[in-house]
């Protein structure tokens, strides 16, 4: 908690003792009071009790260690890409994914006085490449900060005139800083895709479109990808998304991250994955859970 800005750490202080009464109300997030991920956790429960958490890590030991009964996380946008590396966090976590939440994304530059010559941003690095362009254009140096709230407090507890952040409206509130433009972000469709992290999996009710996440490193052989992938398209299994990563230093097998259509207990997933299995070195289901957002596009 002492990481955050002085100013932010009142706020952190009674959210985090409010949450310690209903840990099972509680949602974990990574950032200051006035983050993204603070508004995702009340958009996808209003009647939650939201914990901020310094780092990603933070927010998923509060669940581990029962402080928490769950932790979102963004894990995609879609301007620019990949936010947390949820390969290496989840497995390393022992926690489930249970669901998923799209918000949004409107970014807003803030400074302690609206006519002021903004010459420096602070925000996230995300956040920083979501607004590429306008700060571009405007000669405004992106500066990177662990998120994008703290970034709003950081600039408000200094005095750099010239200074501003980058960072959800209500983190202009909370801070007292002053809103010079709304929705710089480079383009309306911004959207964040979060996952919600809970201690035990979930089995959606087969009433409706059902993803599941997965993990599994190919045994280091000519075709092994595409051996292990031919079980998805002769089951029938639509696999919407798909990134390889490296573990440890020896660059000698490759893990992948999948999200497919469907759940174990499915015909079509399970003889997928049971395929996949034969070529795999490790096959590991991070969780199982409800769109949020349908993934079919028809044309």
């Amino acid at each position: 908690m002492d990481s955050f800005p002085q100013n932010a750490l009142g706020m952190v202080g009674k959210m985090t003792e409010t949450a310690e009464q209903q840990p099972d109300k509680a949602i974990a997030f990574q950032g200051a009071p006035g983050a993204n991920s603070h508004l995702a956790a009340l958009q996808f429960d209003p009647d939650c009790l939201p914990v901020p958490c310094f780092s990603f890590e933070d927010a998923l030991d509060a669940v581990s260690k029962g402080k928490a009964g769950s932790a979102i996380i963004p894990i995609e946008n879609s301007l620019h890409g990949r936010v947390a590396d949820i390969h290496f966090l989840l497995p390393e976590s022992g926690l489930h994914i249970v669901a998923e939440h799209f918000m949004p994304i409107q970014h807003c530059l803030m400074a302690k006085s609206a006519s002021a010559s903004i010459s420096t941003a602070m925000s996230h690095p995300q956040a920083l490449g979501q607004c590429r362009h306008y700060l571009r254009a405007h000669d405004i140096i992106p500066v990177a900060y662990a998120d994008t709230a703290a970034a709003a407090a950081y600039v408000a507890q200094n005095d750099d005139p010239k200074a501003a952040a980058i960072a959800p409206p209500l983190a202009a509130e909370l801070y007292g800083l002053e809103p010079i433009v709304d929705a710089i972000e480079d383009a309306a469709h911004n959207m964040t895709r979060f996952v919600v992290l809970a201690p035990d999996a979930a089995m959606p009710e087969p009433n409706g479109p059902v993803m599941t996440t997965l993990i599994f490193e190919v045994k280091n052989i000519p075709a092994a990808l595409y051996k292990a992938m031919g079980g998805f398209a002769t089951n029938g299994v639509n696999m919407t998304k798909l990134e390889s990563y490296q573990e440890g230093g020896s660059f000698a097998a490759t893990r992948f991250y999948a999200d497919i259509e469907g759940a174990p207990g499915d015909a079509g997933v399970d003889r997928a994955i049971e395929e996949l299995g034969f070529h795999c070195n490790e096959v590991r289901v991070l969780g199982s859970y409800r769109q949020a957002r349908a993934r079919t596009v028809t044309k």
